[in-house]
């Protein structure tokens, strides 16, 4: 509480004091703000102290607002709470909030007042410099639906350029159709061979009577290739693998060669990775493409043969 509010009420700021004391009851947590516990500070209690000092109007954003919105693929919140306040107002934030002024102060949402989530996890990339991270939050909220990557796009035009570079280059790996941090490291790969630039991500397949298929992390349409890569992240429950096991079944059965990948070896040898996508690659040309037509994935299907800027 505010010691302003705690007067109001009739105590005296010798009795705050006293109760804040070494060994108190209380504890202060900012001038003119007291917690009414002495245990360690909670996540909770440094939200509630840091909307108190940043006045009527604020708004949490950052990772606060991305947790709240029960997003958990970001790191989760630590450090000083990230508020929005009014152009017009100067606040402290002794350590326990960064204050950001702005004249496009968005609309709160939810029980604590946090930002949308577009807003929320572009704040948050502009000032992270762990592109996996960046990569892991901005596909979660593609994928789960919470916003698209056209309003990522618009956001990220209207806002502050500062700190922009980050998060308008996973964007474009988004806009392929890129879902996941291994998937972006894939793309990494992929973009390094002149033969493997052709790829779709995430399509759906359809057989000759337009009838579903699969929808493959990665598919090679000149020689109808598919690519998975297998994270234990996807695979969650016995459902989820079932299903897995179900999408590549039913690729195998219509003539579909599907190379596995993990996420460990793209990190620890992309370049044996690449040989040996080109490898099989060429080994698929000698045989007839499988009669499939291909809808590229809703969020672009962009072909990774495009300028990567």
């Amino acid at each position: 509480m505010r010691v302003a509010d705690l007067e109001s009420l009739g105590l005296n700021r010798g009795t705050i004091a006293y109760r804040c004391r070494p060994g108190g009851p209380w504890q202060s947590v900012a001038p003119g703000v007291v917690a009414l516990h002495n245990g360690a500070l909670t996540r909770a209690d440094r939200l509630a102290a840091s909307l108190l000092l940043g006045g009527p109007g604020s708004v949490v954003t950052g990772l606060d607002a991305l947790w709240a919105a029960g997003l958990r693929r970001c790191p989760q919140p630590s450090g000083p709470v990230h508020l929005l306040g009014p152009p017009d107002r100067r606040r402290t934030g002794y350590g326990l909030l960064i204050v950001e002024r702005t004249d496009r102060l968005p609309p709160a949402v939810g029980p604590v007042p946090c930002a949308p989530v577009v807003r929320a996890v572009l704040d948050w990339s502009r000032r992270s410099r762990d592109r996996n991270a960046v990569r892991a939050a901005l596909a979660e909220v593609v994928q789960r639906g919470r916003c698209t990557p056209a309003e990522l796009v618009a956001e990220l035009e209207q806002g502050c350029g500062r700190g922009s570079a980050l998060p308008r280059s996973v964007l474009r790996e988004v806009g392929d159709g890129v879902r996941s941090v291994a998937e972006a490291r894939a793309r990494e790969v992929l973009l390094s061979s002149p033969v493997l630039r052709g790829a779709l991500w995430n399509p759906r397949l359809l057989d000759a009577g337009g009838r579903f298929v699969a929808m493959p992390d990665v598919w090679f349409d000149d020689v109808g290739m598919a690519w998975e890569i297998d994270s234990y992240e996807w695979h969650l429950s016995p459902a989820d693998y079932e299903r897995t096991l179900a999408r590549r079944s039913a690729m195998a059965a219509h003539g579909i060669v599907v190379v596995h990948g993990t996420p460990n070896r793209l990190g620890r040898d992309p370049a044996g990775v690449r040989e040996e996508l080109e490898r099989i690659h060429a080994q698929c040309r000698l045989r007839p493409r499988p009669a499939l037509r291909v809808e590229p994935a809703p969020t672009g299907g962009v072909l990774l043969g495009r300028d990567s800027g």
